[in-house]
Formats: C-alpha cells, structure tokens, sequence
C-alpha cells in the first residue's frame, strides 16, 4: 500500500496545473495541509470536499471560520518604469459546517455555507488602467444542504444540492472630461443566484490509505435588473440613460479532485489532491443594458479562460491528543491565457505554502489556526481588447481561524 502512494505522489506534479477568480479558503485544517481534503476525513469541511467522506466523520459537529485575505498587486506599464498599487482592502471567505447524525449510524446529513469565488481590487481612479477597470468586488456565497450515506465498511457516497447567492460592483473610467479635468466613471453593481451541486465517493482501506473523488458542478449565476450607474458631464448625459439596469451571467466553473489520505501512524497523516478547473467556461464578460444608445452599447469582453490544474500536499503531526500541527503547498497553473489578463484578476501561475496548528481548547471545543503565503509569477502582457500593456506582480497572505463545537 505504502507504494502505491509512494506511485501516486510521485506522478501528481506531471499533472500540475488551476485558478483565476477562485478562492479554495473551505477549512482550516485543511488549508493548514495545503487545502487537501478530497481524500481526508477531517472535520465538517467534507462537506465542501467530498460528501462521501462525511457519514465517516466520528462526531456531530458545527464549526465556522474566517480567512481574512491581504491582495497585494503591482503593475508596471511596458517602457515606463512607473509602478501602481492595489490598495489595501481585506476579503473576507468565510466557512460554517453542520454535520448531524445517530452515532455509528449508516447516514449523516449536513448543511455548508462557504465562498468558493471571489474577488476584491482596486486600483484606483487615477492609474494607467482605469478605463480597464477601476475596482471590482465580487462574491459568490454557496449554500450546501448535504446527505452522506455508508454502502459498506469500506465505501460511503455523499452529495449534496448548490445554491448560490452572487454579488458584482465594478466600476471603471469613462474616457468623458467634465470641466475639472475629471473622467466619468461607469459603476455596475447587482446581485443574482445560480444552482449547481455536489458529489463524491469516499473509500476507506483500513489499512492507512483513503481515497476521494469528488465533483463539483458548474453554477451559473445570472444577474437581472442590475444597477448601472453612469457618471458623465451634463452635456452627454443624454447618452447616458438613467436610471438604468443591466442583465449579466457569470459561469462559475466545475471542478473534479481526487485526494488521496494516509496515516503512517497515529501521529502522522499525509494528504495529496490533483484538481481540475474547467476554466474553458468562461469566455465572456458581457452586460446587457436594459436602455441603449448610439454611445451606449452592450460590452462583451473576451475572456477565453482555459482549463487549469492544481496539485496540493500537507501533513499533519499530532504529538499527542491536544495539538495538531500542519503544513502543506501546491501550485497552480492560470486560467487567463496570453492576451486576456484583466487588471480585475491579473491571473497567473502560482506557488503557495501553507501553516496550520489545531488545539483542543476543551473536550468539546477545538480551534484551528491556517495561515497561507501565496505568490503569483511575474506576468507581462498586453490585453487584446483594451491594449493595457505591462507586467502585473503579485501576492496574496490570507491568515485564518476556526472554531468546532463536536459531541
């Protein structure tokens, strides 16, 4: 057994590969271990990872968290030797599981809220991009009622229905002066809902070695009757319709694991997942305006994402019943291709490391602690639509805690 997982890690890097706007902030313990869970039996976070783990899970538990998310970004326009910051803004992806069932029992049911995507920039309204984009702030909120149910010793199944509760504000620059010298500015700000699901298979060798496979269905969410505010002088105001709304749909991507598990004792655990993004998805970013002009038309921005992988490890070492210490890494390829990097997500390949420490405050009570340093390689492009032509640096430091109540 010891070899095929020996096998198994060894070839996980010629799959490497995954990202653009997608967060993977889902639990602590297992962001601690390099966000591995497909394979894992951990916590109430199975639900997010593999509803097939879930029913194996020992206890009954709630648990919640936050993993407050620092965005560094630079970017240096080609030929200049100018440099433009992100401000500093602080995303905040929570997570919240309850997991119930008959102790011993051949089912457990459960119900997750987390945020799987999102995105939150701003480069300010006095930078070489503003016409690009100024500030985007989006979130995507899923709720996960669950059910996991035991086939056999071995072998358990779980899955569970996705609904999500989408949100978008993007503003940008309109090339239109007033008489200070000031551009317009467009602001697009709306909600809207998608459904979608997830499901897994969750295998158990009793000798070590766990196994997961999980899938996550795409979630399309569409925005109707959008705010679309537009901030232009008074002399073109009448191209400019207000009030007006916009109809605009995101399709938020499905994503396949498969995770592998193994305790080389009982103080020591070992994880590796390999996921695949199906990024291809997402070609457009489009808004369709409720009111039309000759200057005010329909935007459909090419996007042209492709697929994207990533491969994830960690381990965990419990010294004894009480402490519980992490650490992991992956890496992950971008979804953006040459030619369709957007200052609103300057994707890129990445690297990140992770650290984890678990203690139980009490003997129903745990707390968790993650921290995440994350790097995307340097990125020089020029955008096909827009032109915006430089090179984008970045990193991301996202520190977390949790609490589990279990009994």
């Amino acid at each position: 057994m010891r070899k095929l997982l020996l096998f198994m890690l060894c070839i996980l890097p010629a799959l490497t590969f995954a990202q653009g706007f997608q967060v993977n902030l889902a639990g602590q313990k297992q962001i601690g271990m390099g966000h591995t869970g497909t394979g894992l039996a951990q916590d109430g976070a199975s639900i997010f990872f593999n509803p097939g783990a879930m029913v194996t899970l020992p206890e009954n538990s709630v648990q919640a968290g936050i993993s407050p998310l620092f965005f560094k970004s630079a970017f240096n326009p080609a030929g200049t030797n100018a440099t433009y910051n992100t401000s500093d803004k602080v995303a905040t992806p929570f997570e919240a599981y309850a997991v119930f069932g008959p102790k011993g029992s051949w089912w457990k049911a459960g119900i997750g809220v987390y945020t799987p995507f999102g995105g939150l920039t701003d480069w300010g309204n006095n930078w070489q991009g503003k016409y690009a984009v100024e500030s985007l702030n989006l979130k995507a909120i899923y709720f996960q009622p669950t059910i996991s149910v035991r086939l056999s010793k071995s072998l358990s199944i779980g899955a569970g229905f996705v609904y999500n509760r989408g949100s978008v504000d993007l503003t940008r620059a309109i090339p239109l002066s007033n008489s200070s010298g000031q551009d317009g500015q467009a602001e697009l700000k709306g909600s809207g809902k998608g459904y979608g699901w997830n499901a897994g298979v969750y295998f158990d060798t009793h000798k070590g070695l766990t196994i997961g496979v999980d899938y996550r269905s795409k979630v399309n969410t569409t925005i109707n009757d959008g705010n679309a505010i537009f901030k232009v002088p008074a002399s073109v105001q009448a191209s400019f319709p207000q009030p007006n709304t916009f109809k605009a749909g995101i399709p938020l991507p499905s994503t396949t694991s498969l995770g592998l598990g193994y305790a080389l004792n009982k103080k020591w655990l070992l994880a590796a997942d390999v996921n695949l993004v199906n990024w291809s998805v997402y070609k457009t970013l489009a808004f369709d305006y409720a009111s039309n002009t000759a200057a005010l038309q329909d935007t459909y921005s090419p996007r042209n994402y492709k697929n994207a992988f990533s491969v994830r490890g960690g381990a965990q070492y419990k010294p004894d019943n009480q402490w519980a210490v992490r650490a992991g890494g992956g890496y992950a390829s971008a979804a953006a291709q040459a030619g369709y990097v957007t200052p609103e997500v300057p994707d890129a390949n990445r690297y990140y490391v992770t650290a984890g420490l678990g203690y139980q405050a009490a003997k129903r009570l745990d707390i968790d602690f993650s921290f995440e340093f994350e790097r995307l390689l340097s990125r020089t492009q020029t955008n096909i639509e827009t032109q915006l032509s430089g090179t984008f640096k970045s990193n991301v430091y996202i520190p977390g805690i949790s609490l589990t109540y279990h009994w």
